[in-house]
């Protein structure tokens, strides 16, 4: 999935929806901006769109995959789709290698898994959208632990909290999904119900 520049992308929606945009020195850019430049309210719908691409943009899928994901959350007849949604969302293989600490981003955990690196139960993957449920085991593969991919894996993992949904042995460098992902209590910059809203227009 192609994105574009980073920075530009998140001032526009005014979140840090990017790994390398969730630094000081972008807030303190960013504030500037906002005194340099006072921009117009926006409408509902524009509020609704900001909120879906904030979202959109920090799983980093394209905008048929996250329609996708929004009309499977909607498809369940649920009182609660934004929960579903969100569940889908995390669920990723990609998001989940990110999420233990295997890379920092999730465009380079994307890469992990589709070229191979990443093990679901034991046997390899290639594919980073790949569904991850209650019991599966997610691994490196053994023939990868040298790739350069890796080189900073201590660190990064020193560096990130495990969501308690998952399960992470800091020695076999293997996670195990024991929960399913929860909104409710998240530290999550964007409104799901906003765009649960925009998408049943």
């Amino acid at each position: 999935m192609k994105i574009g520049p980073k920075y530009k992308i998140a001032r526009r929606l005014g979140a840090p929806v990017f790994e390398k945009t969730q630094t000081q020195k972008f807030v303190l850019r960013s504030e500037r901006k906002k005194v340099v430049r006072m921009k117009r309210p926006k409408s509902e719908f524009g509020l609704q769109l900001n909120e879906k691409q904030k979202a959109r943009f920090t799983y980093a899928v394209s905008e048929k995959q996250f329609r996708n994901y929004v009309k499977e959350a909607l498809s369940k007849k649920s009182n609660h789709p934004a929960q579903i949604l969100f569940s889908l969302l995390e669920s990723r293989l990609d998001n989940v290698v990110a999420r233990i600490g295997l890379s920092t981003t999730r465009l380079g955990a994307r890469q992990m898994a589709s070229h191979g690196h990443i093990m679901v139960n034991g046997k390899r993957n290639t594919i980073p959208s790949r569904r991850l449920r209650i019991g599966d085991i997610i691994s490196i593969r053994p023939a990868s632990l040298n790739k350069p991919l890796f080189a900073n894996m201590e660190e990064n993992i020193k560096n990130t909290t495990t969501p308690s949904w998952i399960k992470f042995d800091i020695n076999k460098k293997t996670a195990e999904i024991i929960g399913s992902p929860q909104l409710a209590g998240s530290d999550v910059m964007f409104d799901l119900n906003a765009v649960i809203e925009f998408y049943s227009r």
